[in-house]
């Protein structure tokens, strides 16, 4: 029998392997960091069968590029997702192995799918990162320059490992009817700041900024600049709530309120159709990076040089390492890589002053 480690090595930019499987299911920012991942394969492997596995709502965001197979993997069916994961390989393969999974997700619900994934070589993250005993559910790990990058450069990592150069890419497609229904909605031919305030609606929401904050870089922009600003999000309550609080703390702006009113296509066309755009650590900062969108990060709860927008890192308001000093006594460099702090006063830290700074710094570079 000949060793997964025999037959990794026999895969490099000039031999590609027939079939390959992506295991990434979730979120929507680490979709668009694999985005360069894929390019990267398309590039130097073309003649691959690449298949993508999925989170539902993820797919929606990818599910226009060209030459993948998908196979959606919905987690909200519990149990029944594994069944019919099982169900949809089967049928996918015929009986065959993929020659390579690329198992991309460090969770237990990612790894406990990987074994309905049958492939010759299953390649995860070094030992080092390999969270949720990943390393168990693999037979090949990857050898990464450092653990102390960005999550899209340990992405590339992968596609590193059998040799291939790193194709900085993402072209993420995006949807006319989509385009054409934001436009319908912002009946505006005044440039467009987009502020998206809300990062996941949990509980405890430690990456969000002020109601305060968003109101006043409003009224900042439209004022000074004459800017239409929008504002985007999600359905939760949390979200409509912030929407409204910041609208009713304007003085001078009118924001177009779509937050819980767009698909995931309508919230990437307004992304793309905005001048800059303004949010924490979440989704839509990285979905606007890859669009190539002016995009100024929020970061005091988690570190921009491991998570932020990557296109636009210049442009974060970074105040990480003031955070973990004060509730950690802690440097950028003694502490994790992904260390996260979990307290929203954290985010407080983050003034008007300092976003407006970026806001011109953008303007600046434009003229």
């Amino acid at each position: 029998m000949v060793s997964s480690r025999i037959i990794s090595q026999a895969f490099s930019p000039a031999t590609a392997p027939e079939t390959l499987c992506l295991l990434r299911l979730s979120a929507l920012g680490d979709i668009t960091h694999v985005l360069p991942t894929l390019r990267t394969l398309q590039k130097h492997w073309p003649s691959t069968k690449i298949t993508w596995v999925i989170g539902k709502t993820e797919y929606q965001l990818v599910k226009a590029i060209d030459d993948v197979d998908f196979i959606i993997f919905d987690k909200s069916s519990g149990i029944s997702a594994y069944l019919d994961l099982r169900k949809q390989i089967k049928q996918h393969i015929k009986g065959h192995a993929f020659d390579v999974l690329l198992h991309m997700q460090l969770s237990i619900r990612a790894s406990v799918a990987s074994l309905f994934i049958p492939a010759t070589v299953k390649l995860g993250f070094d030992k080092a990162r390999a969270k949720d005993m990943q390393s168990l559910f693999c037979n090949q790990q990857i050898n990464p320059r450092s653990t102390r990058q960005h999550v899209l450069d340990s992405f590339l990592e992968f596609p590193g490992y059998f040799g291939l150069d790193p194709v900085m890419e993402w072209t993420l497609p995006g949807s006319s009817s989509a385009v054409d229904s934001i436009r319908q909605r912002i009946p505006s031919d005044k440039k467009l700041f987009l502020i998206n305030p809300c990062a996941v609606a949990k509980s405890k929401n430690w990456r969000n900024w002020t109601s305060e904050g968003y109101a006043e870089i409003a009224d900042f922009v439209t004022d000074e600049y004459d800017m239409q600003v929008v504002l985007t999000g999600g359905y939760s309550q949390l979200e409509k709530d912030t929407a409204s609080e910041i609208i009713q703390l304007c003085n001078i702006a009118e924001p177009v309120n779509l937050v819980a009113s767009t698909s995931i296509d309508e919230l990437v066309a307004a992304l793309h159709l905005a001048d800059i755009v303004l949010a924490p650590d979440t989704g839509p900062v990285h979905i606007a990076s890859a669009l190539g969108t002016k995009t100024i990060g929020l970061y005091a709860t988690t570190n921009p040089d491991r998570a932020g927008p990557y296109n636009f890192r210049q442009y974060v308001v970074n105040k990480y390492p003031e955070a973990l000093q004060k509730y950690h006594q802690q440097s950028v460099g003694d502490a994790g890589w992904g260390k996260r702090i979990k307290t929203a006063e954290s985010m407080k830290l983050i003034t008007v002053d300092d976003v407006i700074d970026q806001i011109k710094n953008i303007l600046r570079a434009r003229t």
